[in-house]
């Protein structure tokens, strides 16, 4: 743990900072798959409104 000592004696404690790394562009596949995700995000909450507006 890295402990700094300020004035007066008192210990500072911070935490330990994460590896950085560079994160990759998504692949072709992967904005395939988003697509479709979002396509399905978006039917699905078309029906519950689709559904709720019935019900009432």
């Amino acid at each position: 743990m890295p402990y700094t000592t300020e004035d007066g004696g008192r210990l500072n404690n911070f935490a330990a900072e994460p590896k950085m790394y560079q994160a990759d562009p998504p692949t072709k596949n992967q904005k395939t798959i988003y697509l479709v995700l979002g396509i399905a995000a978006i039917a699905l909450v078309g029906g519950l409104f689709w559904i709720a507006i019935a019900v009432s």
